[in-house]
C-alpha cells in the first residue's frame, strides 16, 4: 500500500504542488511508492486524517500527530538530501509497522 503524504503552504497553489511533485519524482527515484496531496493550510487538518507524513512548507501555527518534514527544503535544495532520508525512513517504518 503507498503511504499517504500531505503537502501544504498558504494557498496550496504553486509551492505545494512544486514540492509534491518534487517528491514524486525524488521518491520515485528511490522506489518509494507514495500518494503525496498537495494541500493549502485551510485544508490541512483534515488531509492529514490517516496521512503517513506531513511535509510543511509553511510553518504551521499548530502541531499535528504525524511525522513533519521540513518542506522550504524540497523548495531550495538546502538539506534536501537529509530531509528526504529522514522522510523514507519514516515511510519506511510505518510500512513495516502497517504489516
Amino acid at each position: 500500500m503507498a503511504a499517504r503524504v500531505v503537502v501544504a503552504c498558504g494557498a496550496g497553489v504553486a509551492t505545494s504542488h512544486a514540492v509534491a511533485n518534487k517528491l514524486r519524482k525524488l521518491l520515485g527515484e528511490r522506489g518509494v511508492d507514495a500518494d503525496i496531496r498537495a494541500v493549502s493550510m485551510s485544508d490541512l487538518r483534515e488531509a492529514l486524517a490517516g496521512a503517513d507524513a506531513y511535509v510543511a512548507v509553511v510553518k504551521p501555527k499548530e502541531t499535528f500527530d504525524v511525522p513533519t518534514f521540513n518542506g522550504v527544503a524540497f523548495v531550495t535544495g538546502m538539506g534536501e538530501d537529509e530531509e528526504l532520508d529522514r522522510l523514507i525512513a519514516t515511510l519506511k517504518d510505518k510500512a513495516i509497522e502497517d504489516e
